[in-house]
């Protein structure tokens, strides 16, 4: 029985080794779901604010042709 005692220290390094990669390969895979919901919401927030600023613009415009002054 002295070969089946070598082989079982190399078979746990190898279990051990898997594990780890698998392990690995479902952590990064969990970063990358994150980044991408971080992104679509950097996303969503910059097209908001270009919204705002867009009616901001648009309601100064309009305030500015009503007040009475001339148009140019």
């Amino acid at each position: 029985m002295p070969s089946v005692s070598r082989h079982l220290p190399r078979a746990a390094a190898l279990l051990a080794c898997g594990l780890l990669l698998i392990g690995v390969a479902s952590g990064c895979s969990t970063t990358q779901e994150k980044a991408e919901r971080q992104q679509a919401r950097a996303t969503h927030i910059l097209e908001a604010r270009a919204e705002r600023q867009k009616q901001k613009h648009e309601h100064h415009k309009s305030k500015k042709r009503h007040d009475g002054s001339p148009k140019q």
